[in-house]
């Protein structure tokens, strides 16, 4: 039997398990131990948002007024029992049930109108709970930090209490409108999807961003496409060694692209085991807690391969869950003409 996943992550992370990469030439290397300070934010003191200050009334215009508005693409996954989820983590899984049927409120009469009104109008009620990282989701910048503290410094001893973070909280992030770009590193292998544990190169985007003729620009929602949604009805097969981001290429879609939030379609967004000795998870470190970049997780983007958009107006926004680490999102593309 395989080993459950937090336990396969865990030899990963320690480099017990060494990954395997069809496309490398040779074993991965381990980088230098990584910063150890979180970022400062160039927005002020009391920034919470980090990069998501690139979206202005200026952004927002200027990418709807290229909307062709033709067709639209949804990026969410659904929401079903026995997703993929963290639970080999310690975190819940996806739990969905009726609170109302009709038979059963004939029986019990819960609003106190009578057995021939509830035959009437038939009532149907449900209730679902979930780990705040489950399906298509956007992680704040609370999510990872360094020493207790997270972006811009704020301290998990002053600003978390036991109803979440008083600073960062998910619940601060603007609707997102922007424009979108997506990176299909799949279609330039060749490939449905990447092979397990593979780690996409700096190489690997800017070949995909010739092959597709594309650019970035400052203020990109950037998502990677490894073609693992194709597995996304069979959680134990999505979730087990799943291909993701390299270090050096996270950097050079901010530092060099500009990008203001990441994402992939993959569960983890980066790949394991680390290439950083002391850092187990380095890019979401890199990306939340130092450059102020959230993470979406679990895109739908293979409609965007097949019909080969790869530039688009990305609109969406997070549930607005006070103090929340990360919460579920509904994002579409519109493509621009």
């Amino acid at each position: 039997m395989p080993l459950p996943y937090s336990r396969k992550l865990l030899g990963l992370a320690l480099g017990v398990v060494l990954a395997s990469n069809v496309f490398a030439h040779g074993a991965p290397s381990r980088a230098p131990a990584s910063s150890q300070e979180v970022g400062v934010s160039p927005w002020g003191p009391d920034d919470e948002i980090g990069r998501l200050n690139l979206i202005t009334p200026e952004s927002r215009a200027a990418v709807m007024s290229r909307v062709a508005g033709d067709k639209v693409y949804d990026l969410a996954t659904e929401y079903y029992v026995g997703m993929p989820s963290w639970q080999d983590a310690g975190d819940p899984r996806y739990q969905f049930w009726m609170t109302h049927t009709p038979r059963g409120t004939e029986v019990d009469d819960p609003m106190g109108v009578g057995k021939d009104m509830n035959a009437t109008r038939s009532y149907t009620g449900t209730a679902f709970s979930m780990y705040s990282h489950t399906g298509t989701h956007i992680d704040a910048l609370n999510h990872f930090g360094i020493h207790g503290k997270i972006w811009n410094g704020f301290r998990a001893d002053e600003h978390l209490g036991d109803r979440g973070w008083k600073r960062t909280g998910i619940e601060k992030f603007p609707p997102l409108v922007a424009r979108g770009v997506l990176i299909d590193v799949a279609a330039l292998k060749g490939v449905d999807m990447l092979p397990d544990s593979y780690r996409i190169t700096r190489q690997d985007l800017k070949a995909a961003l010739a092959r597709q003729k594309t650019e970035l620009r400052q203020g990109d929602i950037v998502l990677i496409r490894t073609g693992r949604m194709k597995l996304y009805h069979d959680p134990a097969a999505y979730m087990a060694q799943p291909p993701g981001m390299g270090l050096e290429a996270a950097r050079y879609l901010v530092e060099e692209g500009g990008a203001m939030i990441l994402g992939a379609d993959n569960l983890s967004f980066e790949t394991f085991p680390s290439e950083v000795a002391d850092d187990y998870v380095p890019l979401h470190t890199y990306l939340l807690a130092q450059q102020g970049v959230p993470i979406i997780e679990l895109a739908a983007l293979d409609e965007l391969s097949r019909d080969k958009v790869y530039e688009f107006a990305f609109i969406g926004g997070p549930l607005k869950i006070r103090g929340g680490d990360a919460a579920p999102l509904r994002p579409v593309a519109m493509p621009l003409r």
